[in-house]
């Protein structure tokens, strides 16, 4: 907008006024960071529990319960999940290093429980209609549809919030400070490049 009002007076100068025009830097306002919604453990379980499709709800779980971003859910694959070491290897993170994160036993099941309903051979989270392939490549779950599921889910059980997938992992987060994690232990859990508080408002 800054921009565009530089550019008319620009023009006004110099092909109504005929004077010459002196550029004038932009002085860029600082961005603003909207504050996210953050749900309580109660909400995040009434979304969870609501949720009636077995691979949403085990993808919702996995998500919160690791801390991931809706991309790093989606591209789990079966090579990721070490249940001798229980942990998960993430490969598709935001900083675009591997990391290794705990996972609960309760996730463990929940993963098992719903891969043996597709038994893909590479993929958690298969997409489409067996084999789960389109121009030869495999395919993940769609997003929009676990997006708009959330949402969906959240409003029947009467949160009021601004929820989509990354709202479990801001959720996460503050859970975990509020359980006394050090930031430290959050931003690595979280794979952040720098240790920020998590922002909320609500308690």
């Amino acid at each position: 907008m800054v921009k565009i009002s530089r550019n008319a007076i620009q023009f006004f100068y110099k092909h109504v006024l005929k004077r010459p025009w002196v550029w004038v830097n932009i002085i860029k306002p600082l961005r603003q960071q909207p504050i996210q919604d953050v749900l309580s453990v109660t909400e995040v379980e009434a979304i969870i529990n609501a949720t009636r499709q077995l691979r949403y709800q085990v993808y919702y779980l996995t998500t919160y319960s690791l801390g991931l971003r809706l991309s790093e859910s989606l591209n789990l694959t079966t090579a990721d999940i070490d249940s001798h070491l229980i942990r998960v290897h993430l490969r598709y993170t935001k900083s675009k290093k591997d990391c290794f994160v705990p996972l609960p036993q309760a996730t463990l099941l929940a993963l098992r429980r719903y891969w043996k309903t597709h038994r893909h051979p590479t993929l958690i989270f298969p997409g489409g209609k067996p084999p789960h392939i389109r121009e030869s490549k495999p395919m993940v779950m769609d997003k929009g549809g676990i997006q708009k599921t959330i949402k969906i889910r959240a409003k029947e059980c009467g949160i009021s919030k601004n929820v989509h997938v990354h709202t479990l992992h801001h959720s996460i987060a503050t859970h975990m400070l509020a359980r006394g994690c050090s930031l430290r232990s959050i931003q690595v859990f979280l794979g952040h490049a720098c240790p920020k508080p998590p922002l909320s408002t609500h308690a």
